[in-house]
């Protein structure tokens, strides 16, 4: 990319940001404001619609959340980790939906894995793991099954990194080569593979990335899905019993 190229791209990334700021501010009014009167409101049909105008409101605030991450990375607040307890969270949090949809989330851990412990920043890796198992979901509208999982190297690979591995795997529609090329595009539509049309796996991507990670993808069209996230071990990470 030259000078100008990334000038100009430069530019764009600080207008997303500045956008998204003046954005933030006329929601947060509005969802305060249908929150206060909501508090005060005894018709239900009043309480309904009340309650809808915060969710949206709340859900545009998310995906400006979503936009500023793309235009300016934040600085990770790095702490130990227990993976397990971030995984069960985000399963726990998502099964009113995944029920409604007729949908199992079952969590396979090793004996050990509460023993696996990463120096991480745990609020943007909890919303990189709720984007993968919200994209399973968008992909089991029918019905189906999400399986969690997490694992850790034992030994160095022949690259001299040991990774902890966390495993989010569906038996969803799948999707072919073309679609899995894609798939971590912002806002590439995976309509046609079942999957939706966000910034989710983009934002997923991005965050593990941060972390000095990548996500692998395992899929064929009507056979499933398995995406794994790696994530390094660093110095001030620990496998006690691993």
């Amino acid at each position: 990319m030259d000078r100008l190229e990334h000038a100009k791209l430069e530019a764009i990334k600080e207008l997303a940001y500045g956008a998204s700021h003046e954005i933030n501010n006329p929601l947060a009014n509005i969802s305060s404001r249908a929150q206060t009167l909501l508090r005060d409101e005894s018709d239900p049909e009043r309480r309904r619609k009340l309650a809808t105008i915060n969710a949206q409101a709340f859900r545009a605030h998310e995906m400006i959340a979503d936009m500023m991450l793309f235009a300016k990375p934040p600085r990770l607040q790095i702490e130990e980790v227990a993976i397990a307890e971030l995984l069960d969270g985000v399963a726990a949090e998502m099964l009113a939906t995944a029920e409604l949809q007729q949908t199992r989330i079952e969590i396979s851990f090793p004996d050990d894995a509460e023993a696996i412990v990463l120096a991480a920043d745990p609020t943007h890796l909890t919303e990189a793991l709720r984007a993968m198992v919200r994209n399973s979901l968008e992909a089991l509208q029918g019905g189906g099954q999400i399986e969690l999982g997490i694992a850790a190297d034992e030994s160095p690979d022949e690259a001299g990194e040991q990774w902890v591995r966390i495993t989010v795997r569906d038996n969803g529609p799948g999707f072919d080569d073309e679609v899995r090329r894609h798939l971590f595009d912002p806002y590439f539509s995976g309509r046609e593979a079942g999957r939706g049309l966000g910034l989710g796996l983009a934002k997923a991507w991005t965050i593990v990335q941060l972390h000095g990670g990548r996500i692998d993808v395992v899929s064929q069209p009507q056979h499933g899905c398995t995406f794994t996230i790696l994530l390094p071990f660093t110095d001030e990470s620990e496998t006690h019993g691993v």
